[in-house]
């Protein structure tokens, strides 16, 4: 018998956050987001997605536009309406004909911890208030 798999974090078209997004399960937006996110599974930007935002998780795929820095443990796929303005720093760069990078690339295992050891640790933080 299969694990039923986790629903995804959706934010969907014509939505507006901003703030902190910890997840430990898939996440797409497809709206606006200004913020950070941490995320301990895969993050896709679709294509209506217009994110502000450093972003930390094991795989990334961006299909809209991210302004901010991106850290992923596995994979970032750029695709072809992507686009990317800030440095990446990941073990696997893909980046179909027509998608973006403005910015720097390092490969190579990201030196910080896993993903999932910082959202544990910033869960465990009491909030400032």
């Amino acid at each position: 018998m299969r694990k039923n798999k986790a629903i995804p974090t959706i934010l969907g078209e014509g939505c507006k956050s901003e703030g902190k997004i910890n997840c430990e399960t898939d996440l797409r937006i497809d709206g606006h987001f200004n913020g950070e996110i941490h995320c301990g599974a895969t993050v896709i930007i679709g294509e209506q997605g217009d994110i502000n935002s450093n972003i930390i998780a094991n795989e990334v795929i961006v299909a809209g536009k991210v302004t901010g820095d991106i850290q992923a443990q596995d994979r970032l796929t750029i695709l072809k309406n992507g686009q990317i303005d800030g440095n990446v720093h990941v073990t696997q760069l893909i980046i179909v004909e027509g998608g973006m990078l403005n910015g720097t690339s390092k490969m190579g295992r990201p030196s910080s911890a896993p993903v999932k050891e910082k959202n544990r640790k910033l869960a465990q933080q009491p909030e400032a208030g």
